[in-house]
């Protein structure tokens, strides 16, 4: 009990020290984003309108930064992230609501099923060294060090254009209105599946190759050769010692994999203009956007220490020296 005590004060400081990170660092990128705003609407506002504006994003030059600092706390507080200057007027809750399904869709699916199938080709990679299964690792790596972008361009150069099954970009047919009928949920999926496929290649050999390096490492152990003396089956050695200790800095890479599902993996939405939050914060980003910069990283922030607190939860279970430790 502790020890999760412990983890809990650590990662609710942390999350404090995101948040402060959170509302400095936009705000030193150079630029105006409301001047940007009001070129975008052809300058035609009143004085008093363009004042509105700065007190609206919490830019209000008569404020100081600790003032505009304890007031965006204010807002965090009471669940508002403020107002997008991208999407103006709408709230950056309800943009953030529109990209955040599409990017836990295409990302967190591909994220737990490359963690799935490649956990489990390494452990029997790493089990059967020396065997025909040791093939896979030249390639593995090979695919591993493509960046996903890379792939994805790959990708729509050799598989879309005139004719093809998959588009080049988007998510669904024009025309379509978003809904829960087979037609669009057809639709969806044709869109996802090259995208995914990028993914779930590259992320896929990355497992493979850690845990096949981990189970090799933990083959040797004595409590494994103990485990053989007993007459316990190949199996249940494979698995129930080999591979649950094999497992344990996995859980932490894959902790940190969940939590950046929020943030979509960047390059991929935007190569393929995926209408996830990977692109939207590349939008906010080239916009000046503070607003729903802050509100996208917010979200990623607290992903990633939640995703953390569960891998530590998770070690609890899987391994009794950090329950003693605890």
């Amino acid at each position: 009990m502790s020890y999760l005590l412990k983890r809990i004060a650590f990662y609710l400081f942390t999350a404090w020290a995101a948040i402060t990170i959170n509302f400095f660092v936009p705000r030193l990128i150079p630029g105006d984003p409301v001047q940007a705003l009001i070129t975008k609407s052809r300058g035609q506002m009143t004085t008093e309108a363009v004042q509105s504006l700065y007190v609206l994003f919490g830019l209000d030059k008569d404020e100081s930064v600790i003032e505009q600092y304890f007031r965006y706390w204010g807002q965090l507080l009471r669940g508002d992230l403020g107002l997008s200057f991208t999407f103006f007027p709408s709230p950056v809750a309800d943009v953030i609501g529109d990209g955040l399904p599409w990017t836990v869709g295409l990302v967190g699916i591909t994220t737990v099923v490359g963690f799935l199938i490649g956990t489990a080709a390494g452990t029997v990679v790493g089990w059967r060294r020396g065997s025909w299964a040791d093939l896979l690792i030249p390639v593995t790596t090979f695919v591993s060090s493509i960046p996903y972008f890379w792939l994805g361009l790959i990708a729509i150069t050799l598989l879309t254009g005139r004719g093809s099954f998959f588009p080049a970009s988007g998510a669904y047919d024009t025309g379509l209105v978003p809904g829960w009928d087979w037609e669009f949920i057809g639709s969806t999926l044709r869109y996802g599946l090259l995208p995914a496929a990028t993914i779930l290649i590259s992320s896929m050999s990355g497992w493979i190759l850690s845990m096949r390096n981990m189970m090799v490492t933990v083959a040797s152990e004595d409590y494994v050769t103990v485990a053989h003396a007993k007459g316990l089956s190949e199996r249940r050695v494979m698995v129930g010692y080999a591979a649950r200790n094999a497992l344990l800095p996995n859980v932490s890479g894959f902790a940190l994999s969940l939590g950046f599902i929020v943030g979509g993996t960047l390059l991929v939405e935007i190569v393929f203009s995926y209408p996830g939050l990977g692109l939207q914060l590349f939008q906010a980003v080239g916009a000046k956007d503070y607003p729903l910069m802050q509100g996208i990283f917010l979200i990623i922030t607290l992903s990633v220490l939640l995703a953390n607190f569960l891998a530590d939860v998770a070690y609890l279970v899987l391994d009794p020296r950090t329950r003693r430790e605890g």
